[in-house]
């Protein structure tokens, strides 16, 4: 489980292709300080430690992540959202965030706001999906490459969230151009209450 607190970017070193699989090397600040098998969100995909090289580790993402997710599109030297689970201990200062991405979406405007940013982001709209909780609501919560966010001016297949200097310069948002594609979670607890619903 994860906040949608991004702790860094880290940098793609290497990308290598085995069947449908693809193992991802990147480098980052606290390497030294991870463990084989950790589960670490990469842009909010939820990938495991498989090895450790130096300031390096690598993890692998199979068909159905690469699927999902714009995890396929990285190349050596993109920067990649990551952020460790999520300590029980302390305080929850983004929102519970699975590291499951349940789709992309494109960006579809930036636009200045007066020293913060609107990014508008489209997604394919599935009816079925939307029933069972896959949707955004305004003021509600969405993850975005792994950085919680907040909600405004939601439509059935489209979203606006705004960003601030710090979370421009801190993520890979602020390398969001139109036409860019990116991770979203929508917010479990959505998903959860449009299934119980379902239910009655």
């Amino acid at each position: 489980m994860f906040s949608g607190i991004v702790e860094e970017m880290a940098t793609a070193t290497a990308i290598v292709r085995e069947q449908e699989n693809i193992h991802i090397t990147l480098r980052c600040s606290f390497t030294a300080e991870l463990k084989i098998d950790q589960s670490i969100a990469h842009n909010g995909v939820c990938l495991t430690v498989v090895a450790i090289d130096g300031d390096c580790y690598t993890v692998t993402a199979m068909k159905e992540t690469l699927d999902r997710s714009n995890l396929g599109m990285l190349t050596v030297g993109s920067h990649v959202n990551i952020e460790r689970s999520m300590l029980m201990n302390g305080r929850l200062d983004g929102h519970i965030v699975q590291g499951h991405v349940d789709q992309t979406a494109q960006c579809t405007a930036v636009t200045d706001a007066d020293g913060s940013t609107y990014y508008d982001f489209t997604y394919h709209y599935d009816r079925a999906m939307a029933h069972r909780g896959y949707f955004t609501v305004d003021k509600g919560s969405v993850t975005v490459n792994g950085v919680s966010l907040t909600v405004c001016q939601p439509t059935d297949n489209s979203f606006r969230v705004a960003i601030i200097p710090y979370t421009r310069e801190h993520t890979n948002i602020g390398e969001i151009t139109v036409g860019s594609t990116v991770n979203i979670e929508f917010d479990i607890l959505g998903k959860y209450i449009a299934r119980l619903q379902s239910l009655q």
